[in-house]
């Protein structure tokens, strides 16, 4: 029975991999058709458009993955069903149980893949690649670290240690030189608001350097006259589709803490907790396509149908997250409903195979 799950986990993963090709190359070629427009823009060269595609596949991979392990099944079992392969299978005495176990361990490699994919890959390869995007077009020298985001506007350094959306900026150091570069100001504000095309901070603590000392004074608030673009802040802000699950979790107690809305990505987080799930129970729906009534058409006809039950599945997760931004559902069960949906078709379409 090891030499049978070798050879179903061979061919399943092998036509995950070759859906997961044929998809990130449809999609890396119109996502560069739409970068192409921005070309020009700053320094963003065509080079520099391609290297932003290539480096946001990852994510658009893990998003995509269960539509991915859907079509591998189809394509990569579907081969076996055309060949009679499975119904030889079924012939020697291996129950579709058996054979939907082999597919499950199977299932097991992929889900881990998954994992490393969302977790470890589409993360940080996002967010080089939004921030390289956002520094060539805006002309600015931008940096990220432990300590907050970094920018240089003209003799003067910016350094941000909290980015929140809309156009919040949270413990904001301003650090102003001449041109022979010694400090001539250092400030500091507690926040700072975009508001009316201009930028105002709040909490104001100077500390004015000169030949005779120092001199510090204080303000409420203050008109800040910075060149620092507010679309380039819009980048670098966090996004839930760039955090890991660890990140996304530490952010939205963070947003709680400084009274901020955090649905958006309590949805993400919990969508990431059932991406794997969602995978493995994709395998189930490829079920009765290998062994039910499906099973005498051809290749072709399986994979269209799935295509078209994966693109659902994508369209209508999608649809039920923003649902869940804009009227407040429960971030819970608005990620776990289209994950029970497919499973509950899934079993349902089980039972009819046998």
């Amino acid at each position: 029975m090891r030499l049978l799950d070798g050879y179903i986990g061979r061919q399943l993963l092998y036509g995950t991999l070759v859906s997961m090709l044929v998809l990130l190359t449809l999609l890396g070629v119109m996502n560069l058709f739409n970068e192409l427009e921005d070309v020009g823009r700053g320094q963003y060269s065509t080079m520099a458009a391609l290297v932003y595609v290539l480096l946001t596949l990852p994510r658009y991979a893990y998003e995509l993955f269960p539509v991915m392990v859907l079509l591998g099944s189809l394509a990569g079992l579907g081969s076996l069903a055309v060949n009679s392969e499975l119904t030889a299978m079924r012939s020697a005495g291996v129950s579709v149980n058996r054979i939907v176990g082999s597919m499950m361990r199977a299932g097991l490699v992929l889900m881990a893949f998954a994992v490393i994919l969302g977790e470890l890959v589409a993360p940080p390869s996002e967010q080089y690649a939004q921030q390289m995007r956002s520094d060539l077009q805006a002309g600015q020298i931008t940096l990220r670290s432990k300590y907050g985001f970094w920018a240089r506007d003209g003799e003067a350094f910016i350094n941000i240690r909290n980015i929140l959306p809309g156009n919040q900026l949270r413990g904001i150091y301003i650090y102003e030189f001449d041109e022979q570069g010694r400090m001539l100001l250092a400030t500091h504000a507690d926040q700072a608001i975009f508001k009316d095309g201009k930028w105002l901070l709040q909490g104001i603590r100077q500390t004015r350097l000169d030949e005779d000392g120092t001199q510090i004074e204080q303000h409420e608030q203050a008109n800040w006259g910075s060149m620092l673009d507010p679309d380039l802040l819009n980048v670098v802000v966090v996004q839930p589709h760039v955090l890991p699950i660890w990140g996304l979790y530490r952010y939205i107690n963070f947003l709680q803490d400084n009274g901020q809305q955090a649905i958006q990505y309590q949805v993400a987080f919990w969508g990431k907790l059932m991406k794997p799930l969602v995978s493995v129970a994709m395998l189930f729906l490829s079920v009765p396509f290998l062994f039910g009534s499906l099973r005498s058409v051809g290749l072709g006809r399986r994979i269209f149908v799935g295509t078209l039950m994966g693109l659902g599945f994508y369209m209508g997760n999608k649809a039920i997250a923003y649902m869940a931004v804009v009227y407040e559902f429960n971030p819970l069960v608005a990620s776990l409903v289209p994950g029970l949906v497919v499973i509950g078709i899934a079993l349902l379409a089980m039972r009819r195979v046998h």
